[in-house]
């Protein structure tokens, strides 16, 4: 069992898969600090000094038995932050996808090499024009 384990983690796929999940991990952070810390606060300036992350809409109050009062907000500014995200991160993979498949059909494209002759037909080559003299 161990070495059939050592032989399915030692495949290439296995492994570029791997990395790519954790590039796509650390992506998404860069395209999440990208949208929460230098997109949004220039938007939200410019209509009128609004944080998105404060959004919100109180529906309702809870007072416990000691009286403390717990509001309960739907949070959408964190959604619209987050919808703004997925759209970043969405156009980002789709223009990699996009350039590999550009560079796969480049490669499809590109003629094969024609296949060099076999011995024998070197050799009846040779013969065809020893008889030709």
């Amino acid at each position: 069992m161990l070495k059939e384990f050592k032989a399915f983690i030692s495949k290439g796929n296995v492994l570029d898969m791997a990395v790519g999940l954790i590039m796509a991990t650390y992506f998404g952070a860069i395209i999440k600090s990208f949208v929460n810390d230098i997109l949004m606060p220039p938007i939200g300036q410019a209509i009128g000094g609004v944080d998105f992350n404060e959004l919100k809409m109180l529906i309702g109050a809870n007072t416990d038995a000691e009286g403390n009062i717990t509001e309960v907000f739907v949070n959408y500014g964190t959604f619209l932050n987050t919808i703004i995200t997925f759209i970043i991160v969405a156009f980002a993979i789709f223009m990699v996808v996009k350039g590999y498949n550009n560079m796969k059909k480049k490669e499809e494209e590109a003629p094969a090499a024609p296949p060099a002759p076999s011995n024998e037909e070197v050799l009846l080559a040779e013969i065809r024009d020893a008889l030709k003299k």
